[in-house]
């Protein structure tokens, strides 16, 4: 069995197609349907539901997920510790975080992390959406994930094999361009349904957006919206609201100096904001000595 099968099973789990998930692999579709297809001759039974646009796990697919992925993560694990042992590679930190939190949050963060203490290490961040972010995690390719939280969303890594600390806090709001006398919002909530407002949209990718679904404060605000643009980058769908092209809601941490300097403003006078965490989170089995110490440093003040 090799190793690259369960990262091509968990890649068609993450995409639900096989022409999407051979892109990710970069290999063509057919040598990645013989993958699969060998992947599930050795379990010796079907991992999918080939029939079903997007492919589902079978009941024996949906059992063997959580070994694959923990299979991933303990080989990464095993290897850093080698390399680690065996003085084969530099200590290294590697951080996954979103977008917005590598920009805003983690370079601040971490330089009053080092300034408590420095690291003889090298850091290394991957920014991605919290789809990727969470596939990063589980295959063990990263040691932490900063990413915003909400009690009423889940995501792949609250189970009982990682951890999580809260850092700091946040606030996602609705926010759009002044109208053209300044006096306030270009478009602002609720809405009408005989004229619904166009709103910039978050992706499924992202854990901004999973955040705006789960808290239903759009369906409770009654709020009456036509889906305009969507994308899993913030940053993107900031600069589409700021030239105008509808209102999104974003993290107070990356819009406030545009509310400050009148290039966006509030698009609601109702509370329709949302009080978010942000929080790192961690595998629970130990890593290596210089990610301890990182995680003993920040977690000692939660």
């Amino acid at each position: 069995m090799d190793a690259a099968w369960l990262e091509d099973f968990l890649a068609l789990v993450d995409l639900g197609h096989f022409s999407r998930a051979a892109e990710q692999r970069n290999i063509t579709q057919p040598a990645f349907s013989r993958r699969v297809r060998a992947l599930e001759d050795w379990v010796g039974t079907p991992l999918f539901v080939r029939d079903a646009q997007p492919v589902m796990l079978t009941a024996a697919g949906e059992r063997f997920r959580p070994v694959a992925e923990e299979i991933l993560r303990r080989l990464f694990q095993g290897r850093e510790a080698a390399r680690e042992a065996g003085l084969m590679a530099a200590s290294t930190l590697r951080f996954a975080s979103t977008q917005v939190l590598s920009l805003t949050f983690f370079p601040n963060w971490l330089k009053a992390v080092e300034a408590r203490e420095q690291f003889q290490a090298t850091v290394n961040l991957t920014a991605a959406h919290m789809a990727a972010c969470e596939q990063l995690m589980l295959r063990g390719e990263a040691q932490f994930l900063l990413c915003h939280h909400h009690p009423q969303t889940s995501h792949l890594l609250m189970t009982d094999q990682f951890q999580s600390v809260c850092l700091g806090t946040d606030t996602l709001l609705p926010v759009s361009a002044p109208n053209l006398d300044g006096t306030g919002p270009l478009y602002e909530l609720p809405g009408s349904p005989m004229a619904p407002l166009p709103i910039l949209s978050f992706t499924n990718d992202s854990g901004l957006g999973r955040i705006l679904e789960g808290t239903h404060v759009i369906a409770e605000s009654g709020s009456s919206l036509k889906p305009v643009f969507a994308s899993h980058l913030t940053s993107v769908l900031v600069a589409m609201a700021r030239n105008g092209r509808g209102l999104t809601w974003a993290p107070l941490s990356i819009v406030s100096d545009d509310l400050e300097r009148g290039t966006l403003v509030r698009a609601s006078r109702a509370a329709v904001d949302i009080s978010v965490e942000i929080r790192l989170y961690r595998p629970r089995a130990r890593q290596s000595p210089t990610a301890e110490r990182m995680w003993q440093l920040v977690s000692s003040d939660d």
